[in-house]
């Protein structure tokens, strides 16, 4: 809902300052100059991404009208699913987690913790690092660099959706320019015509060049921003369970691994130790 607001109030905003100049409405509605500026971006993100990088940027904006920064719960919850799996390991062994990693959805570790068990990235890490943890005798050095690249991989994946959106922002002045230029030449055209002619033809072109620049900054790099911000929360909440998984096999107790990790949440997001505490119990 806030990149929603965050776009309605920039158009309003814009079209409310230039209505209160008494600007003509009627004039910034030019269809040519959206189809020259935008149908040509289309066709520069095209050229600069692979089919399967279109699908994650229209996977990524999907995901950003939804996403949720990470937050005290959540990091509450990462911690509450950690403990509950160590729990198991006290109790019945590395071997037990086979039947709960085989099955998350069907676990008690897992499946009362929604938010996680819908954290794709955060549960096939959770997962796939348990599994080699109990069916090998991994190093926790060795264990810290697989994971370590796999969440750099989650990232740069994540990333490059930001980065492409942040290229076709890039452009969109310069195809503003282009569009500005073209309507000037229309404009040359109709040389001969009345002044009030030949000022809506000037007008149309500088919309091109208006167009272009509220695209770039209002909207699309804006957007780009966004989606890279989610990307470096994903990877910050990926860290967090990184430690606290490297700490546990390199043979530290785990409440102190628990401990550990929530002391390197971040600060707006980190629960105090009685509140986790508190939870972790219930």
């Amino acid at each position: 809902m806030g990149v929603i607001a965050g776009l309605v109030i920039v158009v309003a905003s814009v079209i409310g300052g230039y209505l209160m100049g008494h600007g003509a409405l009627a004039i910034l509605w030019q269809p040519a100059e959206l189809v020259i500026i935008f149908g040509a971006a289309l066709g520069v993100f095209i050229i600069t991404s692979s089919g399967e990088m279109m699908k994650g940027v229209i996977h990524s904006l999907k995901a950003m009208l939804s996403a949720k920064q990470y937050g005290e719960k959540e990091y509450i919850e990462l911690l509450q699913v950690l403990n509950a799996m160590f729990a198991v390991v006290r109790k019945q062994g590395l071997v037990a987690l086979e039947a709960h990693l085989d099955k998350p959805a069907k676990s008690p570790v897992f499946a009362k913790y929604k938010t996680f068990l819908a954290n794709e990235h955060a549960l096939l890490l959770t997962t796939d690092s348990f599994r080699m943890i109990v069916s090998s005798k991994m190093e926790a050095h060795q264990l810290d660099a697989l994971m370590e690249a796999e969440i750099d991989g989650y990232h740069e994946e994540m990333m490059s959706s930001a980065n492409n959106l942040s290229n076709i922002g890039d452009s969109l002045p310069g195809l503003g320019i282009v569009a500005a230029v073209l309507g000037i030449v229309i404009t040359m055209q109709s040389i001969n015509e009345p002044p009030e002619v030949l000022g809506h033809h000037i007008g149309a072109a500088l919309v091109g060049t208006f167009l272009g620049i509220l695209g770039a900054y209002g909207f699309v790099g804006p957007i780009s921003k966004k989606l890279g911000w989610m990307a470096d929360q994903e990877k910050e909440y990926l860290n967090i369970l990184r430690y606290i998984t490297v700490a546990f096999v390199g043979g530290l107790q785990p409440q102190i691994c628990i401990e550990f990790g929530r002391m390197l949440i971040p600060e707006p997001a980190r629960p105090t130790f009685l509140k986790a505490e508190k939870f972790l119990k219930n």
